[in-house]
């Protein structure tokens, strides 16, 4: 069986880089073999992947991925980390250290994923950036159809919702424009290190296409968070600001045929994006695309 990390020689690692995990990175560390193979065996991660992995910390995850026999682009913002990680493997898997692929890089800086195109998204995601970066890959690259994400339970809970549900809100619809999202278990503070003060949650994403529209994802994504801004009030008052008015917005919810008093919790990304292409036929032209300047 490959060697994996334990609870002694995560700490031993961090103590030969002088590392104190970073709150504000998100630095909390998997110290629980098993946790860690629950986690890939969940991701149906086999040898003919490869797996692009946020946030590989020192190395516990990236050595059970690469067990399987596949292979690892690893994106870390952690310079010390990032320049640890390949000697991490020779240590422990000398076998797999040519699998490996280390980007040293903030993931939401990523303009693309250097080397093969993934397969797979498998990552413990850093507490304070799950969805910013979670979003940001899905648009990234989408050559990889499934994956599996760790992230703060009620981060999961938001992810995995759906429309009607208490929890639902815009990260719920975003990520449903790429794909759907299931909760896959719950992971207990007790396998990491530091040791958190709340539970973790698995979350399984398979990819689909967007609804379809004559919006932009840009434009789409502008609704739901006009929606969202003010969960309590009506969809016409919500989205006043982007039509110009109430009655323009109440005219463009009407020709998407939906109920202008309707509220923004309740609607599924397909309505979103029809909402959205009424607004643009009315003139509306939304934000710019992603890499796009504004129009003066």
């Amino acid at each position: 069986m490959a060697a994996l990390l334990d609870p002694r020689s995560v700490r031993a690692a961090a103590e030969r880089l002088g590392l104190r995990p970073a709150k504000a990175l998100g630095q909390n560390f998997v110290v629980d073999a098993n946790t860690v193979r629950r986690i890939v065996a969940l991701g149906g991660v086999d040898g003919g992947d490869t797996v692009l992995e946020i946030g590989p910390g020192l190395g516990s995850l990236t050595l059970g991925l690469l067990a399987t026999g596949a292979s690892v682009t690893a994106v870390e913002i952690d310079r010390r980390l990032a320049g640890q990680l390949p000697a991490t493997v020779a240590e422990h898997q000398p076998q797999a250290a040519g699998r490996l692929r280390v980007v040293a890089s903030d993931a939401l800086a990523l303009t693309g994923i250097p080397g093969p195109a993934p397969t797979r998204l498998v990552a413990n995601l850093p507490y304070n950036v799950a969805v910013p970066v979670l979003l940001h890959v899905l648009a990234l690259s989408r050559s990889w159809r499934a994956g599996l994400v760790m992230v703060q339970l009620e981060v999961a809970e938001r992810l995995a919702a759906a429309p009607g549900s208490r929890v639902y809100g815009a990260p719920s619809a975003k990520l449903a424009w790429h794909g759907t999202a299931r909760r896959a278990g719950t992971v207990p503070p007790s396998v990491f290190w530091p040791v958190p003060r709340v539970d973790s949650g698995l979350v399984r994403i398979s990819r689909g296409g967007p609804p379809a529209s004559g919006a932009t994802r840009e434009q789409v994504f502008a609704v739901v968070d006009a929606a969202f801004a003010q969960r309590r009030k009506m969809l016409r008052s919500a989205l006043s600001g982007l039509a110009g008015g109430s009655a323009a917005a109440a005219a463009a919810i009407g020709a998407a045929g939906l109920d202008p008093t309707a509220r923004g919790e309740q609607l599924p990304i397909g309505d979103f994006a029809a909402i959205a292409e009424r607004l643009v036929a009315a003139g509306w032209a939304g934000p710019a695309r992603a890499g796009e300047e504004p129009a003066p």
